[in-house]
């Protein structure tokens, strides 16, 4: 794990090693002055020597100075190289979940992705930073005090032996019993964070009907749980401060209590004890320093683990060696095709299609609500792939396809349409980068767009609030399948994306696929048979299976499900008619 995060540090290597380096001589100038103070004491203030205090004096400030400035250098190199990790790791998780399938994003939450790439990253960065810096400092100072300290005496400082051990344990304590706890604090992040997302994104729905005071209760619920987590790791972590405390007061008490005696023996001196005292300081400090950065390590244990998971995550759909790279037209076959999320033949979802459609036809899916016509048309620009069976584009299997070029030439408007913010034309080049103005109108015109674009002061140029919430349901689905057109597909997959539109509206969007786009295969997705009885043919799912496969006409003679459909349908429409 620690190899795999390293390589993120990258071209931020060279302050990486910097960091240590400059650190390491700041510990050593800050060792040398207690010494320093100790021969001004005895050998410049108790023999009355002005111009030795003087020299040592001047030398006690040239090493301050050097110190000062090996602190400043450090602390620029540790956060240039700290926040240039976080960065590349954010770039790398970014860009390894934008290759994610339709399977791989399955197994993640969206609050739990934004916690791994803000706060998981953030305290990686800080441990990262710590280690660099404080990591290196702590051991150097204690080593040199250390040393310091066994030149100066060496029994007294057998003190600070007994100090290490006694506090190495009490680290060892907290460690191996904090980590879990921290495991599951991550995990009640993302809790937390699904629930403040989707408040804030059914916010309307939520004051509708009224349900604040429900959604108060869930957010409450969340942030107590992880409370009471956090509570049960600071009760372990905060084992640190009073053993420190207690090893800083017994090493005071204890060289006081000797270090008088020797005094009074003659066989240690005043300014011996004094620095005595400092490196004690020292000593203890880059104790305490070490026992804060394994508190933060533990901590940035947890969120490195999770961290790794997503940057290991391989995409389960891969470019074939020697990809095709040229989609000759928009037939599709279905062949065998069972398909299951969970991969097992044992629970599948579709099971044994087989379908031939034509290039430029126009194609109906009818079926209940759970009966697998969305997971279908996902497996045309292989947003999923089969568990078992083939599916083909233009007659080649689409894994054989460059998976970007096979999504170009399939476009997809899903059952749920999403707008981005920004403006209209910026929405509408989502399909086309490159188009023009006159394209993007052509679009909306086909779409049945263009009149309610006209209609607003600023037309194509109007903002798009995030999520499209300043537009319609309808608004939005033509703004939808204008931004598909855009990209002048061989194959037009409309997933239940005409449902929002009126009838009228909704039969105008269909002539116009039908004089505009004819040689494209359209696969419209619907519930009402209105939207589908002029298709060429129309299929007709019930529960993963093809129940029936052919004209309005053919399947109201030999297909039940389809004629109870068009028969509750009409029956409701004449209802409406008569009243």
């Amino acid at each position: 794990m620690i190899k795999k995060l390293a390589s993120y540090v990258a071209e931020f290597k060279k302050d990486a090693i910097l960091t240590p380096i400059f650190v390491a001589l700041e510990a050593i100038m800050e060792t040398i002055i207690p010494l320093l103070m100790a021969w001004i004491i005895d050998n410049g203030v108790g023999k009355g020597d002005m111009k030795y205090v003087c020299v040592v004096g001047a030398v006690m400030l040239a090493v301050s100075f050097i110190s000062l400035t090996c602190g400043a250098l450090s602390g620029k190199y540790a956060a240039s190289a700290s926040t240039g990790f976080a960065r590349n790791l954010r770039r790398a998780m970014y860009y390894n979940i934008q290759n994610y399938s339709f399977s791989n994003i399955d197994k993640y939450s969206t609050a739990g992705l934004i916690t791994r790439l803000t706060t998981d990253i953030t305290n990686v960065q800080n441990a990262f930073q710590m280690v660099i810096r404080m990591f290196v400092r702590a051991p150097f100072m204690l080593i040199f005090a250390m040393g310091m300290s066994f030149y100066i005496n060496a029994k007294l400082a057998l003190v600070f032996l007994g100090a290490i051990i006694f506090l190495g344990i009490v680290l060892y304590f907290i460690m191996t019993r904090v980590h879990p706890y921290f495991m599951q604090v991550f995990r009640k992040y993302d809790d937390l964070n699904a629930s403040v997302q989707e408040n804030l994104t059914a916010i309307r729905t939520v004051k509708a009907y009224v349900r604040e005071e429900h959604e108060i209760g869930k957010f409450y619920k969340a942030s107590e749980n992880l409370y009471k987590l956090f509570i049960r790791a600071e009760k372990l972590i905060i084992i640190n401060a009073p053993a420190m405390q207690f090893a800083v007061y017994t090493c005071i008490l204890l060289l006081s209590w000797l270090g008088a005696k020797m005094i009074v023996s003659h066989s240690m001196t005043t300014g011996e004890l004094m620095s005595l005292f400092t490196y004690t300081t020292n000593i203890l400090m880059s104790l305490m320093i070490i026992s804060m950065v394994f508190v933060m390590v533990i901590m940035s244990k947890s969120s490195a683990e999770r961290i790794i998971e997503v940057l290991e995550e391989k995409s389960d759909l891969a470019n074939p060696k020697n990809s095709i790279y040229e989609v000759k037209d928009g037939s599709i076959t279905f062949k065998n095709v069972n398909f299951s999320y969970n991969k097992s033949l044992d629970n599948c979802v579709l099971e044994d299609v087989n379908i031939k459609i034509n290039s430029g036809e126009t194609i109906g899916i009818i079926g209940g609500t759970g009966s697998a016509k969305s997971t279908l048309v996902q497996l045309i620009p292989r947003l999923y792939d089969t568990t078992s069976g083939s599916v083909e584009v233009g007659e080649i299997d689409v894994k054989k396809y460059d998976i970007e070029t096979l999504r170009d030439e399939v476009s997809m408007v899903l059952q749920k349409n999403v707008l981005f913010s920004g403006t209209i034309k910026e929405n509408l080049r989502w399909g086309n980068k490159n188009a023009t103005d006159e394209e993007l109108i052509t679009a909306c015109r086909q779409a049945q767009a263009d009149e309610f674009i006209e209609k607003f002061p600023d037309k194509y140029d109007t903002y798009i609030e995030q999520g499209g919430s300043n537009v319609s349901g309808g608004q939005k689905q033509r703004l939808c399948i204008a931004r598909a057109l855009l990209k002048k597909p061989k194959i037009l997959i409309l997933d239940d994306s005409t449902s929002a539109v009126d009838t009228k509206t909704d039969a105008l969007i269909r002539k116009a696929f039908k004089e505009t786009i004819p040689d494209t295969t359209k696969i419209i997705i619907a519930q009402r048979i209105s939207s589908v009885e002029d298709a060429d043919r129309i299929i007709v799912l019930n529960d993963g299976k093809i129940d029936g496969f052919g004209s309005h006409d053919e399947l109201l003679k030999c297909n039940s499900i389809y004629r109870e459909v068009y028969e509750s349908q009409m029956k409701g429409a004449d209802d409406n008619e008569s009243k």
